[in-house]
């Protein structure tokens, strides 16, 4: 390896270090963090397989340690929503320019996040419709550009539900999402041996950094990690909005 292809690699295994980080002490993340960090020196088309593959292990292996705290029917009411979705969400992709679509979600995600910071709740869990209408969304999102996250991370934060349910039902909404994702690329022939190469070598820091966000999150006060919830959430949407406008710039 040449001095360049080392230098990229130590840069890529401190992003995913630090996306898992973010990934195991809040239960989503990792994806948005990691691909806008390695696209800098990465192409898109040489990463996005391969953290999906991660997204994958990463939310099977939450998932072990959150089972109990699930709102399942919830949850079950999401990825049908997104299942529906999802494929509206793929033709928009295809027919609509995607910059002025990221832009409006990351000014709805700021404004939903500062709603909540300043004490805005639901009284009660959503019924079936409204459930599903949400699961809905992230679909059109997940499809549209990959970011199915916000959505349902807003949804159970914005509920009654407490910060545990809050945190473990989108770790289990992204078991069902990512399989869906990694699908759609194995279909498409974007899944080679590379990729799956890329995904190994880089489960060494993925797995020490999500136990480590995990082991950070047991001794969290339900009220800083809500704080904290929602600082991540601002913060991947000051990078989505980012993203769309250099998109609107350079179009």
């Amino acid at each position: 390896m040449t001095g360049t292809e080392i230098a990229i690699l130590a840069y890529a295994v401190v992003c995913v270090y630090g996306a898992a980080v973010v990934r195991g002490y809040s239960g989503f993340g990792f994806s948005l963090l990691v691909i806008t960090a390695l696209s800098i020196v990465i192409p898109p088309r040489d990463i996005v397989p391969s953290i999906f593959m991660m997204e994958v292990v990463a939310s099977l292996h939450l998932l072990r340690s959150v089972w109990r705290g699930v709102h399942w029917r919830a949850t079950g009411l999401l990825l049908a929503g997104c299942l529906i979705a999802t494929p509206l969400g793929v033709h928009l992709l295809a027919t609509v320019p995607a910059a002025p679509m990221k832009l409006a979600i990351a000014v709805f995600v700021v404004v939903a996040a500062a709603l909540l910071a300043r004490g805005y709740a639901l009284k009660a869990m959503p019924g079936r419709v409204a459930t599903a209408a949400t699961g809905a969304v992230a679909g059109l999102c997940n499809g549209a550009f990959g970011m199915a996250g916000p959505p349902v991370v807003l949804f159970f934060f914005s509920s009654p539900a407490g910060v545990a349910v809050g945190r473990a039902s989108p770790i289990a909404f992204f078991v069902g999402t990512d399989v869906l994702g990694l699908g759609f690329q194995a279909r498409k022939g974007l899944i080679g041996r590379d990729d799956v190469t890329l995904a190994i070598l880089y489960l060494p820091p993925l797995a020490a950094s999500i136990w480590l966000g995990a082991r950070s999150f047991k001794g969290a006060d339900p009220a800083a990690f809500r704080r904290w919830v929602l600082r991540i959430l601002t913060l991947l949407a000051v990078i989505t909005g980012a993203q769309a406008a250099v998109e609107l710039s350079a179009a």
